[in-house]
């Protein structure tokens, strides 16, 4: 679903997952760079993957300041508990074993698309009780400022859980906004929208997914992940091979990854709740230390 060359003008934000502090660091990155002048909450698309489909359906319903004050509030420390659909904050072990799955299966893949189809029966395998999918929709229903989908151009990404075809919503697929944002954020489990059953969007290429911005002319990438992944390389779905393409067909591509005393933050931690402020605040100072970098690149045709 890429788009089509009347957009080959136009601005392309794409924002990475990177669990609950990938959030908080991307709403960061955006208030910084708002405050000092640089809005890039005005992209003609903005693309969004599983914590990044949460930032997106936020900054397009609330201003940068309300977001960053938010993510700053004070959140009790993290409490034990395994990964699920509850809202709970996982223990260190639980996403431990989340990631050695992930590993194993992706070793025991052949190419991205078994990739997705072993995820996929897997979170059916290991499918939340029959009420799951309804308590993770109030969970995310309540993080996102409006309901609706936007006016703006906004691209949120899944991947279907029974045949492991990637999948790309928007207004115009009759998915509602919150359906579309939890099913990009829905790693441990498979989520129900109507009679389809979806996992993450970070499982249909990669935790960024900047192919989808293919034809924009300025694509600006915000990967809490800082681009690591744990498939081969040669699979040809890191997002460095992804740029490469953009800037091939004629894309010109700005990256911000966390800086280098914020990377334990995206780490076994990236579920921990009380790691949120921190996230966002070191967001915050590093979109205001590259405004003027941005500035530049992200100028808008008049």
């Amino acid at each position: 679903m890429n788009p089509s060359p009347q957009h080959s003008s136009r601005t392309a934000l794409v924002l990475g997952g990177g669990g609950s502090t990938g959030n908080a660091w991307l709403i960061g990155v955006i208030a910084g760079l708002f405050d000092a002048g640089v809005d890039v909450t005005d992209a003609d698309l903005i693309v969004g993957t599983s914590a990044g489909s949460t930032a997106a359906a936020q900054i397009t319903g609330a201003t940068p300041p309300q977001l960053l004050a938010q993510a700053l509030e004070a959140i009790p420390p993290r409490r034990s508990g395994p990964i699920g659909p509850d809202g709970g904050r996982p223990a260190a072990g639980a996403v431990a074993d989340h990631m050695e799955r992930l590993t194993r299966i992706i070793a025991a893949s052949a190419d991205p698309a078994d990739l997705r189809r072993r995820m996929g029966a897997a979170a059916l395998e290991t499918d939340a009780a029959a009420d799951g999918s309804g308590r993770w929709r109030s969970i995310v229903a309540a993080r996102l400022p409006r309901q609706e989908w936007p006016a703006q151009r906004v691209l949120i990404t899944a991947v279907d859980a029974r045949t492991g075809e990637p999948v790309v919503f928007d207004r115009h697929g009759g998915i509602e906004l919150v359906d579309a944002v939890a099913a990009s954020c829905s790693s441990g489990f498979a989520y129900s929208v109507g009679e389809g059953r979806y996992i993450d969007g970070g499982y249909r290429s990669n935790a960024e997914n900047a192919d989808l911005a293919a034809g924009y002319a300025r694509v600006l990438v915000l990967s809490p992940f800082g681009g690591r992944s744990l498939t081969p390389p040669e699979w040809g779905t890191h997002l460095s091979t992804h740029l490469d393409d953009l800037r091939a067909n004629g894309s010109t591509v700005e990256t911000v990854f966390p800086d280098s005393d914020a990377e334990y933050l995206f780490g076994p931690d990236a579920m921990d709740l009380s790691l949120r402020a921190p996230a966002a605040r070191s967001g915050y100072d590093q979109g205001r230390a590259i405004a003027g970098r941005i500035a530049e690149f992200w100028g808008r045709d008049g």
